[in-house]
């Protein structure tokens, strides 16, 4: 029944910009942390950015500290990544995830225990 569902990849230029959505159905997103991972192909998935239950604390990985804004709508279940200035380096299939630890914000894989199935992101021009 827990199912996170993310949105908003597609092509773009670098430079551009995107708005990542992660949907939340059969639970509510208030009382878990949510992380964003991006995976290329034949690389290991790397966190990107993570967000408390409370939107208080947020991380994000060195490589798109500036660039990338992490933020939460817990009215409508949904949490957003916002990427900006996209390098080619970007591309990636991003998938976000749920822990059950709502004050977690961490970048490693394991501490997650939902994830949805990725949209992808492609930088190209």
């Amino acid at each position: 029944q827990l199912q996170l569902v993310e949105s908003g990849g597609g092509l773009v230029q670098p430079g551009g910009s995107l708005r990542l959505s992660c949907a939340a159905s059969g639970f509510t997103l208030d009382y878990y942390a949510i992380g964003w991972f991006r995976q290329a192909p034949g690389k290991e998935r790397e966190g990107v950015s993570c967000i408390a239950s409370s939107g208080g604390s947020t991380n994000y990985a060195d490589s798109v500290k500036g660039r990338f804004t992490i933020s939460r709508d817990n009215a409508k279940n949904t949490v957003y990544l916002q990427i900006n200035s996209l390098k080619p380096e970007d591309t990636a299939v991003y998938s976000c995830a749920a822990s059950i630890l709502p004050r977690l914000c961490v970048l490693g894989v394991y501490e997650y225990d939902y994830w949805g199935q990725g949209t992808q992101v492609t930088v190209s021009s």
